[in-house]
């Protein structure tokens, strides 16, 4: 064999982690067996359907929401699975009831693997129309509330673990009538990136999310398909819709030990529209901007 042929069986090898690592690669990786996770918003949509992912893939799972009726049912589908489930029914942005709940999350379970910050909310209005105290009440919903449950869980982490942020495409574009929810969702991405590097020494790991196109309740209250133009454009480049289960897919992959090398970073599921930048797809198939 010369200098410059070789293989890749060459290069890699069972001994070196830097190349290789069988375990990463196993089937069992993407497994949550036993670990304990936490999900904020869990009563339907997103939220609801992440739970009982998480709960399929073998962890228990902690809900907290302030629809009683929707938890209950997203606590009964958890627990289908096989899984425990404790749930919290309370506002985020209010400080007592969540820390007290995080210490029952503790006490039931002894610790905390993953935290998934899917609660928030938003609606559609101009910038100049939004008084302080709507201003004070989006930020506390999608920001505040956000950094007040990691604060809470990192010393329930004490073996490490796995923060996701579920933020939106509009944390990496503008959002138009909704100022203030882009600003606070592009605030927790950046506040992932920091967080992956301030925690790394801990073994926590974060990272975020960013849904878009995914039909849920709040998404239907929020949308306008009335007009012409926006009838004759696709939803995204994807020529099927996602779905809640799409999210709640790239959180499994996250929380578990097949992402372990990754932290800091966004996965984007919008089937393309963040990539496509501003192209719209027409229904003849066409792109125009």
């Amino acid at each position: 064999m010369t200098d410059w042929e070789w293989t890749l069986g060459d290069l890699v090898s069972d001994k070196d982690p830097i190349w290789s690592d069988a375990n990463i690669l196993d089937p069992s990786s993407v497994l949550l067996t036993d670990k304990v996770a936490i999900v904020t918003g869990g009563a339907r949509g997103i939220g609801a359907a992440t739970a009982v992912a998480l709960a399929r893939f073998g962890a228990d799972v902690a809900i907290c929401d302030r629809e009683a009726e929707d938890m209950a049912r997203a606590a009964a589908a958890v627990e289908a699975q096989g899984r425990r489930c404790v749930t919290g029914l309370f506002d985020v942005r209010h400080p007592e009831p969540r820390d007290a709940w995080l210490a029952e999350v503790g006490e039931a379970f002894g610790r905390v693997d993953v935290l998934v910050n899917n609660a928030g909310g938003t609606f559609n209005s101009p910038f100049a129309d939004i008084n302080l105290k709507g201003e004070a009440a989006l930020i506390a919903e999608n920001f505040t509330q956000v950094t007040g449950f990691i604060r809470g869980c990192i010393p329930l982490m004490s073996e490490g673990g796995s923060i996701i942020n579920v933020t939106s495409i509009e944390a990496h574009r503008a959002g138009p009538g909704f100022t203030i929810y882009s600003a606070m969702k592009a605030a927790q991405a950046n506040l992932a990136m920091s967080l992956s590097l301030e925690l790394a020494p801990a073994g926590i790991r974060v990272n975020c999310i960013a849904p878009d196109v995914i039909p849920t309740e709040g998404e239907r209250m929020l949308g306008d398909e009335s007009t012409d133009e926006r009838s004759q454009l696709a939803p995204q480049p994807w020529l099927e819709g996602g779905s809640v289960d799409d999210c709640a897919a790239a959180v499994v992959y996250l929380a578990g030990d097949m992402s372990r090398f990754v932290t800091g970073s966004t996965i984007h599921v919008d089937g393309g529209n963040i990539a496509a930048a501003g192209w719209k797809r027409r229904i003849t198939g066409r792109y125009s901007t």
